[in-house]
């Protein structure tokens, strides 16, 4: 039996993780000193109450340890695994994969990493491609290939509202402009991020946003995100429209939870699409 492991800033919805068998390893989230793991004992719900009465809480994230890695590959094995295909954030952003390194040298399956190169719900679409490896009677080594090849086509499209928050948070500050005519669209495939445009409506940012989805003519799945209550128009909205075309082969809507949040802020609103193989 192949196992799929993946962490927590994959931002995997869990009718995914239970639909692809795939066991989370729960990235550890700061807030106002005070240690969560995500997913566990921090609820997407639960941190974005914390932004409550214009409250803007100190959020940090770390790597998991080698031993919560080890954690998760454990029980895969207890449960029948013999192969674990283990995909994780970018290692350029963070050690999570690292880590996964250590922990596969101290259990008795092979481990297949994968450094997906992405971040957030990328990463969950390059564990769909390794499912589907898998469905269709794949190894653990062509899975855990077909998961590292789609990372390059991964296409994101996104905005940024709370651009103090997401300079502090380090990530993006490279993108954000001084000043801005009004909210800017980030988008990109694989690591190419850069602005792609700006408005000031719900309706013109979310036309901007889902235009890219299926920019490429090519049929795609896509993953819609829902960050703190306010963006659930943007939400909405861009579903509505993919929903329109016939490109989209698979939709699934996934919350924008801490590890991500906290480098984005409240206000973010978009996804990520990938071209169908399968």
């Amino acid at each position: 039996m192949i196992a799929l492991v993946t962490d927590s800033a994959s931002q995997i919805p869990s009718s995914l993780a239970e639909r692809f068998d795939v066991r989370v390893v729960p990235i550890p989230i700061t807030v106002d000193g005070i240690e969560y793991r995500e997913g566990v004992d921090l609820s997407a719900d639960d941190f974005w109450s914390l932004f409550g009465d214009g409250e803007t809480p100190a959020v940090t994230t770390s790597q998991p340890s080698p031993g919560d890695v080890r954690a998760v590959y454990e029980d895969a094995i207890a449960a029948g695994a013999t192969e674990i295909v283990s995909v994780h954030v970018a290692s350029d952003v963070s050690g999570t994969l690292n880590s996964a390194s250590l922990a596969a040298d101290l259990v008795s399956v092979d481990v297949h990493l994968v450094d997906s190169g992405t971040a957030s719900f990328g990463v969950t679409s390059c564990v769909w491609e390794a499912a589907a490896a898998i469905e269709a009677g794949g190894t653990a080594v062509e899975a855990a290939e077909r998961a590292a090849k789609l990372a390059p086509y991964v296409g994101t499209s996104f905005i940024l509202q709370a651009l103090d928050f997401a300079r502090k948070g380090g990530r993006f500050d490279s993108y954000l402009p001084d000043d801005a005519d009004g909210v800017i669209v980030l988008s990109g495939l694989g690591t190419g991020i850069d602005i792609t445009g700006s408005g000031r409506s719900v309706d013109e940012l979310c036309d901007q946003m889902a235009a890219y989805f299926i920019s490429d003519g090519v049929p795609v799945r896509a993953g819609v995100c829902l960050a703190d209550p306010a963006t659930l128009p943007f939400t909405e909205g861009i579903e509505e429209r993919l929903r329109s075309s016939d490109l989209v082969v698979e939709m699934v809507r996934y919350r924008v939870g801490p590890s991500i949040a906290a480098h984005t802020g409240p206000g973010t609103a978009g996804g990520f699409w990938w071209p169908v193989h399968d």
